[in-house]
């Protein structure tokens, strides 16, 4: 392992992220007539922790100072985006630390609530949530209120913690790559080891050049949905929070009822297409662009074509099951907020216009199987993604043919390329390996969290905690129950939070990037 070049690289990062928190410092004066008063803490808070990131990222550049660029093999760039979006975790904890932001939870055994300031794994929790675009929360009363004794997040710190998803959504090393000059060979190795599902050819040659590219892409469709938000009714800073969490598919709200608090429809309808447009593979746009084919590019892509036919199939299941079941309930209603939760939870976005685990049994079952799906490869969503449910498909199919035509040579192909056996057994190993770190994460968190929100209804608490881990894993957020769209994380103990902040990182990195630091050999000497 190359440790100066490690260090040298790390350092950088965390001056990336330390330098990103300016952002959300004038958010914390009274303009555009969201607050009244000069937020000290918040921005007192967020200085401390700028001060502190630049300190962290620039004592560690100083140490790989005369560490080469062109000496990264793929260890170093595996190691350099785990241990990157571990420290990104960290220093973006500290904004909410420094700042002393409170958050309530019940006291074991009431329904009494308690107001506390967050902790150590109170804030990586909401940091690496932000980060991964899970959205994931363990904050309360995000809105003022007009009790004093009521605890209010800093409208700064929210903004912050919007701004994580953005950042984390097209990827803190995809933006590295894209700010640094030579790096050759070794930012391929970095993009490899971030960019989610297997990588498009488009993103190949000149490496530098296409994550700018998809950089580009990236802002100019933030830009286009912050001004439609704005032009819809929202304010300056709720459009701009609401478009990171959008287009990161995070999550994240400046509000307690998500976009629910906002009742136009309009509203609901753009973020809905964005969401789509979010879960799309970026580097079709770019493909797009370059041949100045839009609409047949698309067409002609397998995964997109089975993207939207599975939200198509989905919402149009769930508009039924909600109109059916729902009381007093139109049909208008009913498809916009299927619609707006199916899309949601497959593109691991994770915002909320209704409380779907009020929704019928079969409803619930469906967006729990869609938080598996997830958006494509290339995109800014979570989960396994389409093109591997294609390929398992394929896969499952070319397998069985060939348990009664033992002797029949069938290559399998997608899109008219032949897939390998090489990628073939990835995309079961990962099948496999998602599957085994599931059930091993729901007995360790049954273990690790008491069963005193659920009091006597211990199977509730069985469906519970899977959608967790599933939520968490799959870069989605609520899940079901007590981690329902209308609760959050707060109350579960600190392992827990530990537990669910290493998954958030596990889904976001697919893996393999963050499990090699865990393999001893991994950090032995050339």
């Amino acid at each position: 392992m190359n440790w100066l070049l490690l260090c040298r690289m790390i350092g950088l990062l965390g001056a990336l992220v330390g330098g990103s928190m300016i952002f959300s410092l004038p958010w914390a004066f009274p303009f555009c007539g969201e607050v009244s008063t000069f937020e000290s803490d918040g921005f007192y808070g967020l200085l401390s922790a700028i001060g502190c990131s630049l300190t962290i990222g620039g004592t560690l550049f100083w140490i790989g100072r005369n560490a080469r660029d062109d000496s990264m093999l793929h260890k170093e760039a595996l190691a350099i985006v785990g241990l990157g979006w571990l420290l990104a975790g960290i220093l973006g904890a500290l904004p909410f630390l420094f700042s002393g932001t409170q958050t309530t939870t019940r006291g074991p055994g009431t329904s009494n609530t308690v107001i506390r300031v967050v902790d150590v794994s109170d804030a990586l929790f909401e940091s690496i949530s932000g980060f991964t675009t899970t959205g994931a929360s363990v904050l309360t009363h995000l809105e003022a209120d007009d009790d004093p004794t009521t605890p209010r997040v800093p409208r700064c710190i929210l903004f912050w913690r919007s701004f994580t998803h953005w950042l984390g959504g097209m990827g803190i090393i995809v933006l590295f790559v894209a700010i640094l000059r030579r790096l050759g060979g070794a930012g391929k190795a970095l993009l490899r080891g971030e960019v989610p599902g297997p990588m498009s050819e488009t993103v190949r040659p000149r490496v530098q050049q296409a994550a700018m590219v998809m950089w580009a892409i990236y802002v100019a469709i933030s830009m286009l949905l912050a001004i439609l938000l704005t032009i819809e009714g929202m304010s300056v800073f709720d459009a701009l929070c609401h478009t990171f969490g959008t287009m990161a598919t995070g999550g994240f709200s400046t509000h307690n009822e998500s976009i629910g608090a906002f009742a136009s429809g309009w509203i609901h309808w753009t973020i809905i297409l964005f969401m789509i447009l979010a879960g799309t593979n970026f580097s079709l746009y770019h493909l797009a662009l370059s041949r100045r084919q839009l609409w047949r590019t698309f067409r002609r892509d397998t995964e997109f074509r089975v993207y939207l036919g599975l939200l198509a199939s989905a919402a149009l299941a769930l508009s039924a099951s909600v109109y059916f079941n729902t009381r007093d309930a139109s049909l208008y209603d009913s498809i916009l907020a299927a619609t707006f939760q199916v899309t949601s939870i497959m593109t691991t976005t994770g915002f909320a216009t209704a409380d779907f685990d009020q929704w019928s049994d079969s409803s619930r079952g469906l967006m729990l199987v869609l938080m598996f799906v997830g958006g494509c490869a290339g995109s800014t969503g979570g989960g396994l993604k389409v093109i591997r449910f294609i390929l398992f498909a394929k896969i499952v199919r070319l397998e069985i043919e060939q348990a009664f035509r033992p002797n029949v040579v069938r290559p399998l192909r997608l899109a008219g390329v032949a897939i390998d056996k090489a990628q073939r057994h990835q995309v079961v190993v990962y099948f496999c390996l998602v599957l085994l770190i599931f059930l091993a994460s729901w007995m360790l968190l049954l273990v690790m969290q008491p069963g005193t929100p659920w009091q006597d209804h211990q199977s509730d608490r069985l469906i519970d905690t899977a959608s967790a881990v599933a939520a968490t894993l799959n870069n989605i957020g609520p899940g079901l129950g007590v981690f329902g769209p209308t609760n959050n994380y707060a109350f579960l103990t600190s392992q827990s939070k530990i537990l669910l902040s290493i998954l958030m990182l596990l889904g976001r990195l697919e893996l393999f990037a963050i499990l090699v630091l865990f393999v001893p050999s991994f950090w032995r000497s050339r």
